[in-house]
């Protein structure tokens, strides 16, 4: 359920690969039974191509990886929490439109 340029994150890779990424970093918090997380999954799909280079997009199955979701407090999903230099800088939970989501990361991902 994920674009070519969306990674997926486990509980074993999530440290290395998102809170010492060297770019900001959005991360999809679903589950494949959750009808709201299927609807936004297109648009997460088109934010990582769009942004590739400049920001890293991944999502974490909250079912195979729930370490992590208790870790961040996740209760509730769709919930997208985007990283920079390792801390959680801005996050939204429920299903976003694109415009909402891009809100979310203009002020953290380089315009390069």
């Amino acid at each position: 359920m994920a674009g070519q340029n969306v990674l997926n994150f486990s509980d074993s890779s999530f440290d290395g690969d998102v809170l010492k990424s060297d770019i900001p970093v959005l991360v999809d918090f679903w589950a494949t039974w959750c009808g709201p997380c299927r609807a936004i999954a297109p648009v997460v799909d088109q934010i990582a191509t769009e942004y590739a280079g400049r920001l890293k997009v991944g999502k974490v199955d909250i079912d195979a990886h729930g370490d992590i979701a208790t870790r961040y407090g996740i209760s509730s999903i769709p919930t997208l929490l985007l990283f920079k230099e390792g801390r959680v800088v801005d996050s939204r939970v429920g299903p976003r439109g694109k415009s909402d989501l891009l809100k979310m990361l203009e002020p953290h991902v380089s315009s390069d």
